[in-house]
């Protein structure tokens, strides 16, 4: 009897990964996924900013929560001049703050200047001991000691329940709740774990609809005062809870400046439980995981994660991944293992950007952070086949909406086209970043180049888009000479050889986004 050696149906996944793949060096020009780095004391003079870029910074975070407008606006000079140097359009990210519930002062503490944290007569922390009870005080004046402190919820009694958990200073400490007393505003709690803490720290309240504005006063004023007169491009917004609260920072931006693009942070469960309509109303994503995982189980992140990021994709919107990525590198010259194959999974998810944070911002090896970052990218991006995740992408989307829109079809269709004919790169003419959007959603695989007469759309395409590059051009009329221009620059970097396809993209001039015409054209 003859024995069957082929065998149809799906087979397990890294068919193409051989050990010459796995020994072969790093290529990392060829990377698409995209690199967010938050910025501070350890990377924000122009030197080290440049040997970022140089190692694959393409979205600059500069993090609300910490610092002044005059601290930012000088660090935003020095990057925009370490962008000029290096021609590279850097996106300029602001990162609000959103509201946040906090633990008060302690009892020998002077100075009610409770947002500084800072700690004065020897009050450093005050230590817990497991099974004691620790009573929580909405009155945020009262001074508190190792049996009762304050909280900056006023709700807080009526918002939890006997059984509920309490995660303060990033879950380190956890408390159970006993009793509330709604009068009295407070909220007595088994201490569940041995632990010292300080003054001010977080608390997260897991499952808990919390009452509490998308945006505060000081992220409104950090909107209008510091993002719109240094004409930013994307603001991350913190605690993003429902569709209403995208609607808020449209109209703090206003018809002027609605070019900046707003991505949502989904960091708690009723984040997840609006995700649908968020996503819908939305420019972006970004999975906030370390907040999240003090809202929902830790075991249950990663699923949130692969469900956010594939709705993402098949909206076509890009997400940023984000939260202790590579962070123990903050001191150490290497990650661990665990931390690439997060990287590479979050990759492998379909991500389009991944983010570093106290790894670029106060870390010790920030160039290595960023270097290691992008080589796993890489790797990850080498295991794809990328002729099944565009069929994967398109079917995803036709089984979502029913229908592809006439500009959509177009860009699969083109996308399509360079993956059977093999073309070498694709350029997008791309007035508003809407058509080059379209492109990078169906995940080409290849070199996208896209052409632009807008600064902002170039920052915003190189920004987030995967396997994205821009040039910005005084008008995009004579389209025909400015592509061949195009691809005589391919072919001196060596994207391109003499005969190698090119597929062409561009809509008309007369409304931006309105994809039309797609053609091949030749090395």
């Amino acid at each position: 009897m003859q024995s069957q050696t082929k065998v149809g149906g799906p087979e397990l996944r890294g068919s193409n990964i051989t050990l010459e793949t796995i020994l072969a060096k790093t290529e990392t020009h060829r990377r698409q996924t995209k690199i967010v780095c938050t910025l501070g004391p350890a990377c924000w003079d122009v030197p080290m900013l440049e040997e970022l870029i140089d190692q694959g910074l393409s979205v600059a975070r500069f993090n609300f929560s910490h610092g002044d407008h005059e601290g930012h606006k000088a660090c935003l000079d020095r990057l925009r001049e370490a962008a000029t140097n290096k021609k590279q359009h850097v996106a300029v990210l602001l990162d609000t703050k959103g509201p946040e519930i906090r633990s008060g002062l302690l009892l020998d503490t002077k100075g009610p200047e409770i947002r500084s944290g800072f700690f004065a007569d020897g009050a450093k922390k005050i230590s817990l001991t497991k099974g004691q009870t620790l009573v929580l005080t909405t009155d945020y004046s009262f001074k508190g000691d190792n049996t009762k402190l304050a909280c900056s919820y006023p709700a807080m009694p009526t918002s939890v329940q006997p059984g509920q958990s309490i995660l303060v200073a990033d879950g380190s400490l956890v408390l159970t709740v006993l009793s509330c007393d709604v009068s009295a505003g407070e909220v007595s709690c088994r201490v569940e774990n041995t632990c010292s803490i300080g003054e001010r720290k977080n608390m997260n309240l897991p499952g808990v609809v919390v009452d509490l504005p998308t945006l505060t006063e000081k992220d409104i004023a950090d909107i209008k005062e510091w993002g719109i007169p240094n004409n930013i491009d994307f603001i991350a917004a913190s605690f993003v809870r429902k569709a209403s609260d995208v609607t808020k920072i449209r109209e703090i931006l206003g018809e002027e400046h609605k070019g900046i693009k707003i991505i949502c942070k989904i960091e708690n469960q009723e984040g997840l439980e609006n995700y649908d309509e968020i996503l819908e109303v939305t420019d972006g994503i970004m999975v906030a995981r370390g907040d999240l995982g003090m809202e929902i189980p830790p075991e249950k992140v990663f699923l949130a994660q692969k469900m956010m990021i594939r709705k993402a994709n098949i909206a076509g919107k890009p997400v940023v991944t984000a939260t202790q990525m590579l962070e123990s590198m903050i001191t150490n010259p290497r990650p661990t293992r665990a931390e690439c194959s997060d990287v590479a999974k979050a990759v492998l998810d379909g991500t389009d950007c991944v983010m570093l944070s106290g790894e670029t911002a106060n870390g010790e090896h920030p160039i290595a952070a960023v270097k290691i970052m992008a080589e796993t990218c890489c790797e990850a991006e080498n295991a794809v086949n990328f002729n099944s995740l565009y069929q994967a992408v398109r079917n995803s989307t036709l089984n979502r909406y029913g229908h592809l829109s006439t500009s959509e079809s177009i860009a699969s269709s083109s996308v399509k086209t360079a993956i059977d004919i093999q073309a070498k790169a694709i350029i997008v003419c791309s007035e508003s970043g809407a058509t080059a959007q379209q492109i990078a959603k169906f995940r080409s695989g290849r070199h996208v180049t896209v052409l632009t007469s807008s600064e902002r759309v170039a920052r915003q395409c190189y920004g987030v888009m995967k396997g994205t590059e821009a040039i910005v051009l005084p008008s995009l009329e004579n389209s025909d000479a400015i592509v061949s221009d195009t691809i005589e620059q391919l072919k001196k970097r060596g994207v391109a050889s003499a005969g190698d396809a090119i597929v062409i993209v561009h809509g008309t001039m007369a409304k931006a986004g309105d994809t039309n015409t797609m053609r091949i054209q030749y090395a």
